[in-house]
């Protein structure tokens, strides 16, 4: 599981902005658990980090959400990242406390990691602006979440998800999907990102980035060759066409349950904001097909990650009462 601190060598003049996280869903029903670890620095300042812990319960009404931000930030031996002395994250364990939330959790994977960005030299230009991979794209979790209200949760052999991402802003539009617990596919998950960039003026068209492992196959999604998305979005779900240029094509929809969608303000280290909406417990189906391949249909009933990027503040979805930076 690699993942390199970047802020640690963020130059003094510089703005950026970083963030290790994971997710976790229950195998059995609809409670998911997403854990951030972000660091935020505006040109000038010294950078700041922020614990932020959401769960989501289908039984509930709203899912549960806090954030705490402190000036320490630490690489503790043996993790990626540390802050406020109150939480820790690195290769195989989570541990940490927000406001009145508590988890221990460690997990494992047998998956290397993923770059999303494909070729890797991607990774050293200044466009994207927003860089990303997962250290574990698939991984089985386990450990106590505690919140107000609540029994603990005890995570036993959750499958989810670790990853990192880190830029100088956030891409001007995005949405992030992750999927697990599939039906009839077991093992395979999904891991893709698409953005639009603002360049000068002028928004780019969808690129999507990412991998469906299927069989124990990783299937490349998207890239700077493959023909361009098909994308019809809102803050309740999305659908996706992905062509495959030498792979199968996929079509996936994502549909996020009622009152199960979180709200986030997140800053850009120039002083920009994007609101983020981001179901943990959503509703994915992927019909694969194409010369060559069989047609197949997947589904995941609430094991699916689905979170919109953008600028208006029209969406609907209440935002949390705390904000980024």
């Amino acid at each position: 599981m690699e993942a390199q601190p970047i802020f640690r060598g963020a130059r003094s003049k510089e703005g950026m902005y970083e963030s290790f996280y994971l997710r976790a869903v229950s195998p059995s029903e609809p409670l998911g658990v997403w854990i951030r670890h972000t660091v935020h620095k505006r040109p000038g300042m010294p950078p700041t980090g922020s614990i932020w812990c959401t769960v989501f319960d289908g039984r509930r009404e709203a899912p549960f959400m806090v954030k705490s931000t402190s000036r320490r930030l630490e690489v503790p031996g043996g993790a990626w990242i540390g802050i406020g002395g109150e939480a820790s994250f690195g290769p195989g364990f989570a541990d940490g406390r927000c406001d009145a939330a508590e988890w221990s959790l460690r997990f494992w994977t047998a998956e290397a990691p993923l770059h999303h960005l494909k070729p890797d030299w991607l990774y050293g230009m200044p466009l994207p602006r927003t860089k990303l991979t997962s250290p574990a794209p698939a991984a089985t979790f386990s450990g106590t979440v505690s919140i107000p209200g609540s029994e603990t949760i005890t995570v036993e052999s959750w499958p989810g998800m670790v990853g990192h991402n880190w830029g100088s802003e956030h891409a001007e539009r995005w949405i992030w999907m992750h999927g697990v617990e599939f039906a009839d596919a077991p093992g395979a998950w999904l891991d893709l990102a698409l953005g639009r960039l603002l360049v000068g003026n002028r928004m780019t068209p969808w690129i999507a980035n990412g991998v469906l492992s299927l069989d124990g196959i990783r299937h490349r999604l998207g890239g700077l060759l493959a023909r361009r998305p098909q994308v019809k979005e809102s803050a309740a779900g999305c659908t996706i066409r992905l062509a495959g240029r030498r792979g199968p094509t996929l079509e996936l929809r994502a549909l996020s349950p009622p009152n199960t969608t979180a709200g986030w303000r997140y800053a850009d280290p120039d002083g920009g904001e994007h609101d983020v909406v981001n179901c943990s417990v959503a509703a994915l189906e992927l019909d694969i097909f194409g010369p060559g391949t069989q047609a197949r249909r997947l589904t995941s009933i609430h094991g699916g990650v689905y979170e919109l990027g953008m600028r208006e503040r029209d969406h609907g979805i209440p935002i949390a009462p705390f904000t980024d930076g």
